[in-house]
Protein backbone atom coordinates (compact mmCIF):
# COMPACT_ATOMS: atom_id res chain seq x y z
CA UNK A 1 0.00 0.00 0.00
CA UNK A 2 1.43 3.26 -1.14
CA UNK A 3 -0.14 6.94 -0.70
CA UNK A 4 -1.96 7.96 -3.85
CA UNK A 5 0.14 10.75 -4.62
CA UNK A 6 3.48 8.99 -4.56
CA UNK A 7 2.16 6.47 -7.21
CA UNK A 8 0.73 9.33 -9.24
CA UNK A 9 4.51 11.10 -9.06
CA UNK A 10 6.69 8.09 -9.16
CA UNK A 11 5.10 8.00 -12.83
CA UNK A 12 6.00 11.26 -13.77
CA UNK A 13 3.34 12.50 -14.37
CA UNK A 14 2.66 15.15 -11.64
CA UNK A 15 5.16 16.42 -8.45
CA UNK A 16 3.43 15.29 -5.40
CA UNK A 17 2.19 19.52 -5.33
CA UNK A 18 0.85 18.91 -8.94
CA UNK A 19 -0.76 15.95 -7.92
CA UNK A 20 -3.05 17.79 -4.93
CA UNK A 21 -4.23 20.28 -7.74
CA UNK A 22 -5.15 17.21 -9.68
CA UNK A 23 -7.30 15.56 -7.11
CA UNK A 24 -8.89 19.13 -6.20
CA UNK A 25 -10.00 19.45 -10.27
CA UNK A 26 -11.69 15.60 -9.89
CA UNK A 27 -9.51 14.82 -12.81
CA UNK A 28 -7.68 12.05 -10.37
CA UNK A 29 -9.82 8.25 -10.33
CA UNK A 30 -9.48 4.97 -8.36
CA UNK A 31 -11.95 2.44 -9.26
CA UNK A 32 -13.72 5.09 -11.56
CA UNK A 33 -14.66 7.16 -8.21
CA UNK A 34 -12.80 10.89 -7.69
CA UNK A 35 -10.15 11.16 -5.19
CA UNK A 36 -9.98 13.78 -3.44
CA UNK A 37 -7.04 12.70 -0.26
CA UNK A 38 -3.61 12.70 -1.54
CA UNK A 39 -2.05 10.56 1.66
CA UNK A 40 -4.84 8.22 0.88
CA UNK A 41 -2.96 4.43 0.54
CA UNK A 42 -3.73 2.43 -2.03
CA UNK A 43 -2.79 -0.88 -3.64
CA UNK A 44 -1.50 -0.21 -7.21
CA UNK A 45 -1.39 -3.78 -8.42
CA UNK A 46 -5.61 -3.82 -6.79
CA UNK A 47 -7.20 -0.57 -7.97
CA UNK A 48 -7.92 1.27 -10.83
CA UNK A 49 -6.23 4.75 -10.46
CA UNK A 50 -6.80 7.07 -13.42
CA UNK A 51 -5.23 11.00 -14.30
CA UNK A 52 -7.48 12.58 -17.28
CA UNK A 53 -8.64 9.23 -18.13
CA UNK A 54 -5.75 7.47 -19.01
CA UNK A 55 -4.45 4.48 -16.56
CA UNK A 56 -1.13 4.93 -14.40
CA UNK A 57 -1.10 1.70 -12.43
CA UNK A 58 -0.29 -1.53 -13.84
CA UNK A 59 0.20 -0.39 -17.39
CA UNK A 60 3.48 -0.19 -18.97
CA UNK A 61 3.28 1.81 -21.92
CA UNK A 62 0.47 4.82 -22.47
CA UNK A 63 -1.62 4.67 -25.91
CA UNK A 64 -3.82 7.42 -27.01
CA UNK A 65 -5.92 7.73 -30.54
CA UNK A 66 -5.94 11.82 -31.17
CA UNK A 67 -7.81 13.14 -34.11
CA UNK A 68 -5.70 14.86 -35.30
CA UNK A 69 -6.65 18.89 -36.48
CA UNK A 70 -5.21 20.72 -39.57
CA UNK A 71 -3.12 23.59 -38.68
CA UNK A 72 -0.97 22.04 -35.96
CA UNK A 73 2.66 20.28 -36.64
CA UNK A 74 2.80 16.47 -35.75
CA UNK A 75 6.00 17.08 -33.71
CA UNK A 76 6.86 16.74 -29.51
CA UNK A 77 7.39 20.51 -29.95
CA UNK A 78 8.18 23.35 -31.67
CA UNK A 79 9.00 27.12 -31.07
CA UNK A 80 6.91 28.78 -33.84
CA UNK A 81 4.16 26.33 -34.38
CA UNK A 82 1.48 24.81 -31.99
CA UNK A 83 1.54 20.80 -32.05
CA UNK A 84 -0.37 17.97 -31.39
CA UNK A 85 1.39 17.61 -27.87
CA UNK A 86 -0.29 21.00 -26.89
CA UNK A 87 -3.55 19.11 -27.32
CA UNK A 88 -3.32 16.65 -24.45
CA UNK A 89 -3.38 18.00 -20.53
CA UNK A 90 -0.01 18.71 -19.15
CA UNK A 91 -0.12 15.36 -17.15
CA UNK A 92 0.10 13.50 -20.46
CA UNK A 93 2.68 15.34 -22.02
CA UNK A 94 5.64 14.70 -19.01
CA UNK A 95 4.97 10.99 -20.01
CA UNK A 96 7.85 10.63 -23.05
CA UNK A 97 4.92 10.27 -25.85
CA UNK A 98 5.34 10.63 -29.38
CA UNK A 99 3.26 10.50 -32.50
CA UNK A 100 3.17 7.56 -34.38
CA UNK A 101 4.10 8.68 -38.13
CA UNK A 102 3.78 12.15 -39.36
CA UNK A 103 0.83 13.93 -40.76
CA UNK A 104 1.38 16.85 -42.45
CA UNK A 105 0.21 19.96 -40.99
CA UNK A 106 -2.93 20.54 -43.30
CA UNK A 107 -3.70 16.52 -42.80
CA UNK A 108 -6.66 15.74 -40.56
CA UNK A 109 -7.14 12.74 -38.96
CA UNK A 110 -5.81 9.76 -36.94
CA UNK A 111 -2.86 9.56 -35.49
CA UNK A 112 -1.70 7.52 -32.56
CA UNK A 113 0.46 8.61 -29.47
CA UNK A 114 2.39 6.33 -27.64
CA UNK A 115 5.82 5.82 -25.01
CA UNK A 116 5.96 1.99 -26.98
CA UNK A 117 8.87 2.28 -29.00
CA UNK A 118 8.88 -0.90 -30.29
CA UNK A 119 5.17 -0.70 -31.01
CA UNK A 120 6.03 2.31 -32.84
CA UNK A 121 8.84 0.94 -35.13
CA UNK A 122 6.98 -1.88 -36.18
CA UNK A 123 3.55 0.08 -37.33
CA UNK A 124 5.69 1.95 -39.66
CA UNK A 125 7.49 -0.77 -40.87
CA UNK A 126 6.73 -1.91 -44.21
CA UNK A 127 7.83 -5.33 -43.09
CA UNK A 128 4.94 -5.90 -41.21
CA UNK A 129 2.19 -4.96 -43.43
CA UNK A 130 -0.14 -2.52 -41.65
CA UNK A 131 -2.09 -0.52 -43.65
CA UNK A 132 -2.83 2.81 -43.27
CA UNK A 133 -5.68 4.16 -45.09
CA UNK A 134 -6.25 8.07 -46.02
CA UNK A 135 -9.40 9.73 -47.61
CA UNK A 136 -8.41 12.65 -50.45
CA UNK A 137 -10.17 14.96 -52.23
CA UNK A 138 -8.04 15.88 -55.59
CA UNK A 139 -8.67 18.46 -58.34
CA UNK A 140 -8.56 15.94 -61.62
CA UNK A 141 -9.68 13.34 -62.62
CA UNK A 142 -8.53 9.62 -62.20
CA UNK A 143 -9.36 6.20 -63.64
CA UNK A 144 -8.93 2.40 -63.95
CA UNK A 145 -5.28 3.13 -64.84
CA UNK A 146 -4.16 5.01 -61.85
CA UNK A 147 -5.75 2.19 -59.78
CA UNK A 148 -3.30 0.06 -61.59
CA UNK A 149 -0.59 1.80 -61.65
CA UNK A 150 -0.38 2.33 -57.98
CA UNK A 151 -1.22 -2.02 -57.92
CA UNK A 152 2.40 -1.88 -59.35
CA UNK A 153 4.08 0.65 -57.24
CA UNK A 154 5.06 4.46 -58.66
CA UNK A 155 8.61 5.45 -58.98
CA UNK A 156 8.04 9.37 -58.40
CA UNK A 157 10.21 11.79 -60.89
CA UNK A 158 12.64 12.37 -57.97
CA UNK A 159 12.99 8.55 -58.04
CA UNK A 160 12.12 7.62 -55.40
CA UNK A 161 10.03 4.24 -55.56
CA UNK A 162 6.66 3.84 -53.44
CA UNK A 163 5.66 0.03 -52.11
CA UNK A 164 2.64 -1.18 -54.39
CA UNK A 165 -0.52 0.79 -52.69
CA UNK A 166 -4.12 0.74 -52.86
CA UNK A 167 -6.17 3.11 -54.33
CA UNK A 168 -10.31 2.95 -54.24
CA UNK A 169 -11.92 5.30 -56.42
CA UNK A 170 -15.22 7.66 -55.05
CA UNK A 171 -17.28 10.34 -56.33
CA UNK A 172 -17.04 14.02 -56.62
CA UNK A 173 -13.02 13.24 -56.94
CA UNK A 174 -12.35 11.06 -53.91
CA UNK A 175 -10.55 8.62 -53.27
CA UNK A 176 -8.88 6.51 -50.45
CA UNK A 177 -5.53 5.40 -50.76
CA UNK A 178 -4.21 2.23 -48.48
CA UNK A 179 -0.03 2.21 -47.64
CA UNK A 180 2.21 0.20 -45.82
CA UNK A 181 5.05 2.82 -46.18
CA UNK A 182 4.94 6.51 -44.79
CA UNK A 183 7.51 8.22 -46.93
CA UNK A 184 7.52 12.04 -46.82
CA UNK A 185 4.30 13.23 -48.31
CA UNK A 186 3.77 9.95 -49.74
CA UNK A 187 -0.03 10.19 -50.72
CA UNK A 188 -0.17 13.88 -51.94
CA UNK A 189 3.18 13.38 -54.36
CA UNK A 190 1.69 10.15 -55.74
CA UNK A 191 -1.34 11.38 -56.78
CA UNK A 192 0.42 14.26 -57.94
CA UNK A 193 2.20 12.23 -60.19
CA UNK A 194 -1.15 11.13 -61.94
CA UNK A 195 -2.49 14.34 -62.32
CA UNK A 196 -4.80 14.57 -59.68
CA UNK A 197 -3.32 17.06 -56.76
CA UNK A 198 -4.55 16.80 -53.20
CA UNK A 199 -7.08 19.34 -51.90
CA UNK A 200 -7.57 17.69 -48.60
CA UNK A 201 -6.33 14.86 -46.65
CA UNK A 202 -7.65 13.00 -43.85
CA UNK A 203 -6.36 9.44 -42.06
CA UNK A 204 -9.29 6.97 -42.11
CA UNK A 205 -7.08 4.44 -40.27
CA UNK A 206 -4.38 2.56 -38.94
CA UNK A 207 -4.69 -1.31 -39.26
CA UNK A 208 -7.26 -2.36 -37.18
CA UNK A 209 -7.56 1.20 -35.55
CA UNK A 210 -10.29 3.08 -37.02
CA UNK A 211 -11.07 7.06 -36.40
CA UNK A 212 -14.00 7.27 -34.41
CA UNK A 213 -16.92 9.53 -35.88
CA UNK A 214 -17.60 10.92 -32.56
CA UNK A 215 -13.79 11.75 -31.82
CA UNK A 216 -13.87 15.34 -33.22
CA UNK A 217 -10.74 17.49 -34.25
CA UNK A 218 -8.81 17.66 -31.19
CA UNK A 219 -10.46 15.50 -29.54
CA UNK A 220 -8.66 12.17 -27.74
CA UNK A 221 -9.54 8.70 -25.93
CA UNK A 222 -7.02 6.63 -24.31
CA UNK A 223 -6.81 3.18 -26.14
CA UNK A 224 -9.15 0.52 -24.96
CA UNK A 225 -7.32 -2.62 -23.51
CA UNK A 226 -8.50 -4.62 -26.70
CA UNK A 227 -7.14 -2.18 -29.08
CA UNK A 228 -3.70 -1.92 -27.79
CA UNK A 229 -3.93 -6.27 -28.14
CA UNK A 230 -5.56 -6.25 -31.86
CA UNK A 231 -2.72 -3.51 -32.99
CA UNK A 232 0.26 -5.68 -31.04
CA UNK A 233 -1.31 -8.87 -32.98
CA UNK A 234 -1.12 -7.34 -36.16
CA UNK A 235 2.84 -6.26 -36.16
CA UNK A 236 3.82 -9.80 -34.50
CA UNK A 237 3.86 -8.65 -30.66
Amino acid sequence: MERLDKIIANRGIASRREVKELLRQGRVLVDGVPASAPDVKVSAEKVAITVDGVPVSGERYTYLLLHKPAGVLTATEDKHQPTVMELLPESLRRRGLAPVGRLDKDTEGLLLLTDDGELTHRLLSPKYHVDKRYLAQVDGALGQADVEAFAGGITLADGTECLPAGLELLPEHRCIVTLRQGKFHQVKRMLASRGAPVVTLHRLSMGALTLPETLLPGQWRPLTEAEVNTLRRECGL
